[in-house]
């Protein structure tokens, strides 16, 4: 039996349209979990920070069995009614390992697997082949099921494509040129990530206790990134776009973190600081000169990414 090798994900940078839109590639940036999948016998998923992920996703199981096995990167989405991929949608299968709960959301909020990369089949690695090339034998799998297709490629210019995703409220685009190979692990201009909208993945530092309808509850997270040293630094706090049971559950996760000493270097006089082991994602407006966000809205947990991956996002 062949044994499959293990794959990091390669990331993109965030940045601009590119200028030569003959030698690029575009496709809809889905909001999701990131998961290579390893198909043989079964299938398994692994996440982002390298974490089996399988048993979250039993409606893609069907995938497998696969003669030659093959090796796939992609995302894990859930659509609305719109034809939108939903982040919100998707926190509370994130979360899940109950298998009761698990086979019940798998039918009330199925996922699908948007395939976009072919990194191995059979006895052979294809990340050193162009991507134009692995895309070519990727489309030739046919990988068509109830629960996962192949990510289509967006036929018109960059500028195009992006003006489109901005129409249908979408994320953004992503930019892979036509010539690079994939690089595990790596973040590079080769793939280049343009969006409608600022997000911004951050480490929770601590909380702020709620007033009035809020109180005994969570008021606003505290909200810290990696400096280009290494060292976490406070960059304000999110008190927008939760939901109850979001509030709830994150006082559940936050308390026992809780610490008596500051996480960060921060004047916040009614902090409650926590050691910082949890990752999430906000939008926003803007970074103002200081360091701080400005309008900041939360998004949700991201069990897929590690503190220490936690920088600002670089525009190329």
């Amino acid at each position: 039996m062949t044994k499959l090798p293990l794959y990091a994900p390669m990331l993109a940078t965030a940045g601009n349209l590119p200028a030569d839109d003959e030698h690029w590639a575009y496709e809809v940036k889905f909001d999701g979990i990131r998961a290579i999948g390893y198909i043989d016998r079964d299938l398994r998923l692994v996440s982002r920070n390298n974490n089996d992920i399988t048993v979250a996703w039993p409606e893609l199981a069907a995938m497998a069995p696969a003669d030659p096995p093959f090796v796939v990167d992609g995302e894990i989405v859930v659509f609305t009614a719109y034809g939108r991929s939903s982040f919100e949608a998707l926190q509370p299968r994130m979360h899940q390992r109950n298998p009761a709960a698990i086979r019940a959301l798998a039918k009330t909020v199925p996922a699908t697997y948007m395939i976009f990369d072919l990194l191995h089949i059979g006895n052979r690695p294809l990340i050193d082949l162009p991507y134009q090339q692995r895309r070519q034998l990727l489309e030739q799998l046919g990988l068509r099921g109830p629960n996962w297709q192949i990510s289509p490629q967006l036929p018109d210019t960059g500028a195009d494509a992006l003006a489109e995703s901005k129409r249908l409220q979408l994320e953004g685009i992503l930019a892979k040129r036509l010539d690079s190979p994939y690089l595990p692990g790596r973040r590079s201009p080769l793939w280049t990530k343009v969006k409608n909208v600022n997000d911004q993945e951050v480490v929770i530092v601590g909380w702020r206790p709620g007033t009035g309808r809020r109180a005994g509850h969570i008021g606003s997270l505290l909200m810290a990134v990696h400096d280009d040293t290494g060292k976490l630094v406070y960059i304000g706090n999110v008190g927008t776009g939760f939901t109850q049971a979001m509030l709830a559950d994150l006082k559940a996760r936050l308390e026992p973190l809780q610490r008596k000493t500051a996480t960060v270097d921060a004047d916040v006089p009614d902090a409650i600081w926590v050691e910082p082991q949890l990752v999430g994602e906000i939008s926003f407006t803007e970074k103002t000169s200081d360091g701080r966000i400005r309008h900041p809205s939360w998004r949700g947990l991201r069990p897929d990414k590690t503190p220490r991956e936690v920088r600002w996002e670089q525009r190329s």
